[in-house]
């Protein structure tokens, strides 16, 4: 496995040291950040997961803030953000690993799982595959499997209509309208409850990946990944294997995944504890960026 650790690849301080990582002959881009003290640095380090069709620039208010206490790393996905737009089937089961050996060669001890959404759903899955990686584990809401949502007739008849909708000509007309900025601010002005944080950076931070060289490519593929039942293993199996303190973060304003699922999960495993945000959306810790980041650094500190 070739490895490089590039300069800098980015001027904002706020997201730390933006590096390059070849993994499996793909780019990887990710980040870190030192603490200032030594003992902040001898605490579990944190690595952060964003959620589908983010990257790790959406940390931009809780990178600093956590690494005060903490050393932190913040890792985009395959196919998402700035890492390379592969050509492969996607699922938890890749991301895991990806994460996994991440972990294995940069930072090699026992660590603090935090991801959002689909995010949170990789950060579940490592933690119940590899339970020697991870300490404590931060969920920002969680998704439900597809085998959780549907079943029966309603299975049968939505595979149908996914079957026409993965059709690679419509994706890429899709993908050619939902690039656009002034349609990417729309999308992200009904996710988030704070229409000021839906600023042009925010904007960028989606459109920029749309750039990329095989960017359409992997959007079919990861369309046509998200339908199959292989994409994620079922969340409530996941919930009960847990074996660590977990803390669950949930906006009660979340029009993307309703708190009413997020609440079906702590009577599945005493672990867990629930945190309900008010007024908060699904991008909670972008709208709330000091809440959120005192809500987690509070709760390591208890636990």
């Amino acid at each position: 496995m070739m490895l490089w650790d590039d300069a800098s690849l980015s001027a904002d301080a706020s997201l730390g040291n933006q590096c390059t990582w070849l993994w499996r002959g793909w780019r990887i881009r990710y980040t870190y950040l030192r603490p200032a003290t030594i003992t902040a640095t001898q605490n579990p380090p944190i690595l952060l997961i964003h959620g589908f069709g983010a990257s790790l620039q959406q940390w931009r208010d809780n990178l600093v803030a956590l690494s005060h206490h903490h050393p932190v790393y913040a890792i985009d996905l395959l196919g998402f953000g700035g890492s390379q737009k592969a050509a492969t089937s996607f699922g938890t089961a890749l991301w895991i690993e990806q994460v996994h050996d991440f972990w294995q060669i940069w930072i090699g001890r026992p660590m603090i799982l935090l991801g959002h959404s689909l995010g949170a759903l990789v950060a579940l899955t490592a933690t119940v595959t590899y339970p020697a990686m991870v300490e404590k584990l931060v969920m920002l809401t969680l998704p439900a499997a597809r085998q959780e949502l549907l079943s029966g007739w309603v299975e049968t008849v939505s595979s149908k209509m996914e079957q026409w909708f993965s059709s690679p000509l419509l994706i890429r007309l899709i993908f050619q309208i939902f690039r656009q900025p002034g349609v990417i601010r729309k999308t992200l002005g009904g996710v988030y409850q704070i229409s000021e944080r839906v600023d042009d950076a925010l904007v960028e931070q989606y459109v920029r990946p749309t750039r990329d060289r095989g960017a359409a490519r992997t959007l079919c593929y990861l369309v046509r990944s998200r339908t199959t039942p292989q994409f994620a293993p079922a969340t409530q199996q996941l919930i009960q294997r847990l074996q660590i303190p977990t803390l669950l973060l949930w906006g009660d304003a979340d029009r993307v995944i309703p708190l009413t699922w997020g609440r079906q999960l702590p009577p599945l495993n005493d672990h867990i504890t629930l945190i309900e945000i008010p007024a908060a959306g699904h991008c909670l810790y972008d709208e709330y960026p000091t809440r959120i980041n005192n809500h987690v650094l509070d709760w390591l500190r208890e636990n």
